[in-house]
């Protein structure tokens, strides 16, 4: 009877199998870049840096990806797109490069200003890519707690209008000579009071009783 292999011999022939096979395609991308690098014009002497900066940058963002330190979510998208694209920019480099080694391809300027651009490329992304890793994303609560700081402020706002009962009723009193004014002599309502002067339903309520109260005192007066 044939025992069944152990999680960890699995473990093993997968980690040797992931080891030979990342070996052999970090050689064979890196001789293929590395040539494509020399026949778009960079000196032999410098040819190497082109598969080292693709690769360092498809690792970089592949840690921030993948990381459980990465905090922000615009972080961790923006350094899915940038992993994917470093890893099909090395796919594209090694096919360019093997259609111009048999005769498929010709290199002409586009691929020589590509090729080219590739380090301020990538150097650009990577800076950004660890300016957005630093960034600590609000949280739902935290958005929350920040209207409601906003609303309490709005209200104080609103409350400090008028600092004291005095300047209250007299705001009040103007309202309402206006309100008659534009509405031939009608006093003004318990609802207009309370839009014009942004108080509540109780206190527009108070004020116009004040003010119906002040009017009938100034009529007995009259007489």
């Amino acid at each position: 009877m044939t025992t069944p292999p152990t999680n960890a011999d699995r473990d093993w022939w997968v980690m040797a199998g992931m080891t030979v096979a990342a070996a052999s395609a970090a050689i064979a991308s890196f001789s293929g870049l590395q040539g494509l690098a020399h026949i778009a014009g960079w000196p032999s002497r410098l040819s190497w840096l082109l598969p080292v900066t693709l690769d360092a940058y498809a690792m970089t963002s592949a840690r921030v990806w993948l990381a459980a330190s990465t905090r922000s979510a615009a972080a961790r998208r923006f350094a899915r797109s940038n992993a994917l694209g470093a890893i099909a920019a090395s796919i594209a480099g090694n096919a360019t490069y093997h259609a111009a080694r048999t005769g498929l391809l010709s290199v002409s300027w586009p691929i020589v200003v590509l090729v080219g651009a590739v380090p301020a490329a990538v150097l650009g992304l990577t800076a950004h890519l660890h300016a957005l890793q630093g960034r600590i994303e609000a949280t739902a609560e935290d958005r929350t707690g920040d209207r409601d700081r906003r609303s309490c402020r709005t209200r104080r706002k609103r409350h400090r209008r008028y600092r004291t009962e005095d300047e209250l009723i007299h705001a009040a009193r103007a309202a309402d000579v206006r309100h008659r004014e534009a509405n031939d002599g009608r006093p003004i309502t318990r609802d207009a009071l309370r839009t014009t002067l942004r108080v509540s339903n109780a206190r527009a309520t108070e004020l116009r009783r004040q003010l119906i109260e002040k009017g009938t005192a100034d009529e007995q007066a009259d007489l």
